[in-house]
């Protein structure tokens, strides 16, 4: 399993969010190139951005930093929030960004996203599937910067790509998000035995090795941590088993 640091983008500044409120804002005195170089010596070799004004807005806001990041190859690069078009994908990647990230317009026009797929390459398309779970514990999309409830189920909204060749699926459990209470590592199982052919990613709620340890075990390609290394809360040696260039 591949350990990819997040970072999360407000007004061009580094933050994170609790559980996807706006209003429950940490803001961090780091800029995100320092983390950029600071995540590749670590020896990661995969960077997640959120911009997270293009996630609520639908207009990628903070399209000149990730720019910015991209020309520097120090890392791969993996964008999201905000993009709702063929033409800021398009964009992305002329820029250096090495895949794109989609997820309110994979809901809300999954044709239209299916064909991107098919066009750019499974490799260079993701989606981001935020979810909360409802009472039966079925996990339930949401979209729009995690502000609208599709009420569709992640299994309803992940059947029209899979004819596709959709490869990659970054998944967030928002009440995991940002509140460092351990990742939602039941729900990863499920999603591995239910779509083994898509390469997940687990997100939300990563506080430890022991965290990571246990996503390994369910069978995910990939674990986005954000807060946890922020704030340098694992050591790096219990990281390494996790960073390809360590």
């Amino acid at each position: 399993m591949l350990l990819i640091p997040s970072i999360d983008l407000r007004g061009g500044r580094c933050v994170r969010l609790l559980q996807g409120d706006f209003d429950a804002e940490t803001r961090y005195d780091l800029e995100p190139h320092e983390l950029l170089v600071r995540y590749r010596d670590m020896g990661a070799t995969w960077l997640h951005i959120v911009d997270l004004d293009g996630a609520r807005d639908g207009v990628l806001a903070n399209r000149n930093v990730i720019k910015r990041l991209a020309s520097q190859r120090a890392l791969n690069l993996q964008v999201g929030g905000g993009v709702r078009s063929i033409e800021v994908l398009d964009d992305l990647l002329r820029h250096g960004v090495d895949r794109v990230i989609v997820g309110s317009a994979a809901v809300e026009d999954p044709k239209a996203v299916a064909g991107w797929v098919e066009r750019f390459g499974r490799d260079k398309i993701g989606l981001a599937l935020d979810v909360r779970r409802d009472d039966a514990g079925t996990p339930i999309v949401l979209t729009r910067g995690w502000t609208r409830n599709s009420r569709l189920s992640l299994y309803t909204v992940l059947e029209p790509f899979l004819a596709s060749g959709l490869q990659h699926v970054l998944c967030t459990d928002i009440e995991r998000d940002g509140a460092l209470a351990g990742p939602a590592v039941d729900l990863y199982a499920e999603l591995v035995s239910r779509a083994p052919a898509i390469q997940w990613q687990a997100s939300g709620g990563v506080r430890s090795a022991a965290d990571l340890h246990a996503l390994d075990a369910t069978g995910v390609a990939a674990a986005i941590s954000g807060k946890a290394l922020l704030e340098e809360r694992i050591p790096i040696e219990e990281l390494r088993p996790f960073l390809p260039n360590a």
